[in-house]
């Protein structure tokens, strides 16, 4: 073999051993991720009678009682109890989430939500859409695309004003690093600045929540002092 064939056969060979690496190490990070893709579905779901008392949870009786309350299913979100009111009360799972969120796929997370009328003819079609498309096996990447077209075509719409949503469960649990965190309200708005609300400025109450922009909308979230029961939240680390 002479010195140019070598020196090219030497080069490939490094080459490869480079992609493997970097393959390995890929599939290294991604086993280090505490929920890489999607659980059984099995464990999402919930028991339908304790399903619906959780998601009446996330708001004060006199609102809860007369919502319309929605459960998951095996093929997506259904009505199981009618409302007069206007409000819908259901409990989201992860994938409500931003898709790059630790906690995309966790299992675990509950967050019961009660939407007032507003809120309701935006996010639960938002939340019903992104439930189909992960029921379906579709990818993260996919579900971007999905989303993003369901917007183009008017099936989704940005929020109205108005929107707004109680999320005062004691029972919620937000994920891993969240857990309990505090009973809060939730205002969901069209794209904005969140300096147009004072959010995330020092002592101000106001919080801006992290969200995927191809959603059209930006949340803020205020935090309060009671849960939903009436009983005081308890400071804690988060």
């Amino acid at each position: 073999m002479n010195g140019g064939k070598f020196i090219v056969v030497v080069s490939l060979i490094f080459a490869l051993i480079l992609a493997f690496g970097a393959s390995w190490q890929m599939r290294a990070q991604d086993n280090k991720a505490p929920y890489p893709n999607m659980a059984p579905l099995d464990q999402y779901l919930m028991e339908r009678n304790a399903e619906i008392a959780l998601a009446r949870s996330a708001a004060p009786e006199p609102i809860s009682l007369d919502a319309e309350v929605m459960v998951l299913g095996r093929h997506g979100y259904e009505t199981a109890v009618k409302g007069t009111n206007g409000f819908v009360c259901m409990v989201e799972r992860s994938w409500a989430a931003e898709i790059d969120n630790p906690d995309f796929w966790n299992p675990k997370l509950r967050a019961p939500i009660c939407l007032n009328p507003p809120a309701a003819r935006s996010n639960v079609p938002l939340t019903t859409k992104k439930t189909e498309f992960v029921l379906a096996a579709r990818s993260k990447a996919q579900i971007v695309e999905d989303i993003k077209a369901a917007f183009e075509k008017k099936e989704l719409t940005a929020p109205e004003p108005g929107a707004m949503c109680y999320m005062m469960s004691k029972q919620q649990y937000l994920g891993d690093s969240n857990g309990h965190w505090h009973p809060h309200l939730m205002f969901f708005v069209q794209l904005t600045d969140s300096a147009a609300w004072g959010a995330d400025s020092p002592r101000s109450p106001v919080l801006t929540l992290p969200v995927d922009t191809w959603e059209r909308r930006t949340v803020f979230l205020v935090p309060v002092a009671k849960w939903s029961d009436g009983t005081a939240d308890l400071p804690t680390k988060h």
